[in-house]
């Protein structure tokens, strides 16, 4: 297959990319800092006007967008601007570029994100009928932000005539890679600070690298899927389940807890916000389930011992 990927350095788009490079398929990522150092083609782009890149989607089979600034920031009104613009301006001129295709592509995956649902205990959170949103009373302004965020998306770029377009609402991406979220709970975990954040009840959703990339290739195959799909495990657990199962996997049995407070004033100082730790994000993949889509790793404890045990190989 030829698959695009505008946005693809980050750690999810290097994982689509190194995998699809390595079964032998052509890949071009869209970058806007284009190195020489990567196995498969890199591209430049502005992720806001059209160019020479706009080529690189005719003939396409895929185009997977994971353009737009990390959300692993400071809310201040600069980075909200940032982070709001660079997922509406890329989501914007990949449709348009698109739709002007002679030879458009034949589907486009867009990425969203698990966080458009409400912060919830009682019930998941499917396609069919989870809340999106929530009111004023159930998340913090600083969390309703990532949810605009999210539905402005969704308004720049309709369906297509020709492109069957799928938007990806992705829960975490667990993979051992450095850096990435799993490896950011590790080391908390390894010094001793991994017990549960808050009061342990908010749901924790997640996927499997592996179950990703396998999700990416069959929605890719699927052609009568469209419309959002969650990437997510199948068992969606609560906080303090979910860091003892990563501490059982990893041999410790006791880690310090943090108060709610206390992630406030650590937040502060690793220039984040509390939002990515204690909203409940109870999502499931009903599409997925539904259409017949097979998990490798359903369950956290057996996807944590499967990274624990990678890490550790790839630190020797």
């Amino acid at each position: 297959m030829k698959i695009v990927i505008p946005g693809g350095s980050g750690q999810v788009g290097a994982l689509l990319a190194r995998t699809f490079h390595q079964e032998g398929h052509e890949v071009i990522e869209l970058s806007r800092n284009p190195s020489s150092n990567r196995p498969w083609r890199v591209a430049a782009w502005d992720a806001r006007t059209h160019g020479p890149w706009t080529a690189e989607l005719e003939t396409a089979d895929a185009v997977i967008n994971l353009a737009g600034k990390n959300v692993n920031c400071r809310y201040t009104p600069e980075n909200r601007r940032a982070i709001l613009e660079s997922r509406v301006d890329s989501n914007r001129i990949v449709g348009q570029a698109i739709a002007r295709a002679v030879r458009p592509p034949r589907v486009w995956l867009q990425a969203g994100t698990a966080t458009v649902y409400a912060h919830r205990y009682d019930a998941p959170n499917d396609e069919a009928t989870g809340i999106l949103g929530g009111s004023e009373a159930d998340a913090p302004d600083m969390w309703r932000f990532s949810i605009d965020v999210a539905k402005r998306e969704l308004e720049e770029a309709g369906p297509l005539s020709r492109t069957r377009k799928v938007v990806l609402r992705s829960a975490m991406t667990m993979s051992p890679d450095p850096g990435g979220v799993f490896d950011v709970l590790l080391r908390l975990v390894r010094f001793g600070l991994g017990g549960q954040s808050g009061d342990g009840r908010q749901f924790v959703s997640w996927i499997h690298e592996a179950d990703f990339v396998r999700a990416i290739r069959w929605l890719i195959e699927q052609e009568d899927i469209s419309g959002p799909v969650n990437l997510a495990a199948p068992n969606p657990l609560p906080n303090a389940e979910f860091m003892r199962a990563l501490r059982e996997s990893w041999g410790i049995r006791l880690g310090l807890p943090a108060t709610a407070w206390m992630l406030e004033i650590g937040a502060i100082f690793l220039r984040t916000e509390t939002e990515l730790i204690l909203k409940s994000r109870r999502v499931v993949p009903g599409r997925l389930l539904q259409e017949g889509f097979s998990f490798e790793f359903p369950s956290w404890p057996d996807a944590a011992r499967d990274l624990c045990e990678r890490w550790r190989k790839a630190a020797r």
